[in-house]
C-alpha cells in the first residue's frame, strides 16, 4: 500500500469512518473534513498518523499534511468515501422527511436520465453562470455607454472614457475568468485555467511566428480557452500522480503550464483559427447568395459561434466590408440572433415558476436588448437545451428580413437596441422592425414547444 493510501485509510479511520465524512476538501497544506458527528473524531489518535504533521479543530477538521502530498491524500480519501473534492454528502436516507426524500428520489431520477449531451452543456453552463451578475452589471454600462457614443456623444470625455472603461472591462478579461472557472469544473488549479486563458488573449502573441505566420490574438476564441483549461487539468493530474510529493508543488505546475502552453501556441491557436477562417468565408460566401435565406442561416447559426467565442473572428470582415461599401450588412443580419435569444427568454420567464430561472431571466434581459447576449446564452438557453434551437429559429426569422429590407451598419460594437443610431441610410424603422420579429419569433417558438417545466430542474 502506497503511502498516501496508508495516510488516507487512518485518517479515515479516527473520524468515524466513510459514513461520518459530509465534505472533503483541501488547501495548499491541509485537509479539510467536514464530519457529521465531529465527537467521533479520535484527535489524538488522528496526530499518532504517520505523516500527519498536526490537527486544528475549527469549524472544519484540519488535518495538516503538508504541500504536494495533501492532494494525493485527498484524492485518496475521495476514492474511499465515493465523494467528490468539495462535494457534499446526501444526508442519511432513513433520517429524512417524507419531502426530503422525495426531493432526493426526483435527483436520482435526472441523474438516470442525464445524457452526455446534457451532461456537456450542464458543464457550460457551470463555467458561465457564476459570470453573470459581472456581465450583467458591465454589459449594462457598456450599452448604455456605446449607445451615447453612437448617438453622437464625444467618447473622449473623461466621464465617457471611465463608462467604456467600467463596461469593457470584464470583456477584456474575460478569457482569464472563465479559464480559472473551467478548471475549476473540471477538478483542477484555477489559477492554472486562468493562465490558459491568458495565453490565447495574450497581446505578445502577435511578436511570436509559428508556421510562417504571426499569431493572432484571440483568435482561438473562448473555445480555445475552455479547451486548454481543461487540458490544464488533464495534464496537471496526471503528473501529479508520478511526481515525487517532495517536488510536487514546484514541479508539477510548472510541466503542466509548459505542456499546455507549447501545446496551445502549436496547436489550439492555430486550429481553432484555422475553424474561424473557414467559419467566417462560408459566411460570406452565403452572404454574397443574398436573399431571404442567406438572412435566415446567417442569423439562425450565428448563436453557436458565440457559443464557443469564435464570432469574434468576423470582426475583420465587418471593417473590410465597411472598408470596401461604407457599411457592413452582416452586422444587422448577425444581431438578429441575440434578439430571437431574448424572445426565446422573455417566453420561458412567463411559463417557468422556477425562481432561480427567472432571477437569472430578469437580470440578463437588460442586457440582451442592448446586445450583450452572453447572460442569456449561457444562463438560460443553452442549459435548457431545446430554447437554444427555438432562439436561433426567432433569429433566423429577423435574419431574412433584414436581408429583404437591406439594411446595414456603418460601424461595429454592441448590437441590439444599441446599434440602432449606427443605421446606415436612414433605415432605422426597418432594423428595429427586424428586433421585433426576432423577439416575437424567438417568443412564439419556445413558448409553443420549445420549452416544458421540467427542464427548469435541472437548473
Amino acid at each position: 500500500m502506497r503511502k498516501e493510501q496508508q495516510m488516507a485509510t487512518g485518517i479515515l479511520e479516527h473520524v468515524g469512518g466513510k459514513e461520518n465524512i459530509r465534505k472533503i476538501a483541501h488547501c495548499m497544506t491541509r485537509l479539510r473534513l467536514t464530519l457529521k458527528d465531529d465527537s467521533k473524531a479520535d484527535i489524538a489518535a488522528l496526530k499518532k498518523v504517520e505523516g500527519v504533521m498536526g490537527v486544528v479543530v475549527d469549524e472544519t477538521l484540519q488535518v495538516v499534511i503538508g504541500p504536494g502530498t495533501v492532494n494525493r491524500v485527498a484524492d485518496e480519501m475521495s476514492q474511499l468515501t465515493g465523494l467528490g473534492i468539495g462535494e457534499e454528502s446526501e444526508p442519511e436516507y432513513d433520517s429524512l422527511t417524507f419531502e426530503e426524500r422525495a426531493a432526493i428520489d426526483n435527483e436520482r431520477r435526472k441523474e438516470k436520465n442525464r445524457t452526455p449531451f446534457k451532461n456537456f452543456l450542464r458543464r457550460i453552463g457551470n463555467i458561465f453562470i457564476p459570470l453573470i451578475p459581472g456581465l450583467v452589471a458591465s454589459g449594462i454600462i457598456n450599452g448604455a455607454a456605446n449607445f451615447a457614443k453612437n448617438a453622437g456623444v464625444d467618447p473622449t470625455q473623461t466621464w465617457m472614457q471611465i463608462l467604456l472603461l467600467l463596461g469593457s472591462s470584464v470583456f477584456t478579461y474575460l478569457a482569464v475568468i472563465v479559464g480559472w472557472n473551467t478548471a475549476k469544473e473540471f477538478g483542477g488549479t484555477p489559477v492554472l485555467g486562468a493562465i490558459a486563458g491568458m495565453f490565447l488573449f495574450n497581446p505578445f502573441l502577435a511578436e511570436i511566428t509559428i508556421y510562417g505566420e504571426p499569431l493572432v490574438v484571440g483568435r482561438g476564441g473562448l473555445f480555445g480557452v475552455i479547451f486548454a483549461a481543461f487540458l490544464m487539468t488533464f495534464v496537471e493530474k496526471n503528473v501529479r500522480k508520478v511526481m515525487p510529493a517532495a517536488i510536487d508543488i514546484i514541479f508539477t505546475p510548472l510541466v503542466t503550464v509548459l505542456t499546455v502552453g507549447f501545446f496551445s501556441l502549436y496547436a489550439i491557436v492555430p486550429v481553432a483559427g484555422l475553424l474561424a477562417d473557414g467559419i467566417t468565408k462560408g459566411l460570406i460566401a452565403v452572404l454574397d447568395v443574398g436573399g431571404v435565406v442567406a438572412g435566415a442561416v446567417l442569423a439562425g447559426f450565428f448563436l453557436p459561434l458565440v457559443m464557443v467565442g469564435l464570432h469574434h473572428g468576423l470582426t475583420p470582415i465587418h471593417l473590410e466590408l465597411i472598408n470596401t461599401y461604407g457599411n457592413t450588412a452582416l452586422l444587422t443580419v448577425l444581431a438578429m440572433a441575440g434578439a430571437g435569444q431574448v424572445g426565446a427568454a422573455m417566453a420561458i420567464f412567463v411559463k417557468t415558476k422556477n425562481r432561480r430561472l427567472r432571477n437569472i431571466i430578469k437580470g440578463a434581459l437588460p442586457v440582451g436588448f442592448l446586445g450583450i447576449g452572453e447572460p442569456l446564452l449561457y444562463g438560460v438557453t443553452l442549459p435548457l437545451g431545446r430554447p437554444f434551437i427555438t432562439a436561433c429559429m426567432g433569429g433566423a426569422l429577423g435574419g431574412a428580413f433584414q436581408a429583404v429590407m437591406h439594411t446595414a451598419a456603418t460601424g461595429i460594437g454592441v448590437s441590439g437596441i444599441s446599434l440602432i443610431p449606427l443605421i446606415d441610410d436612414g433605415k432605422y424603422l426597418f432594423y428595429f422592425l427586424g428586433l421585433l420579429i426576432a423577439y416575437g419569433g424567438g417568443f412564439l417558438f419556445t413558448y409553443l414547444f420549445g420549452f416544458k417545466e421540467e427542464m427548469a430542474r435541472d437548473i
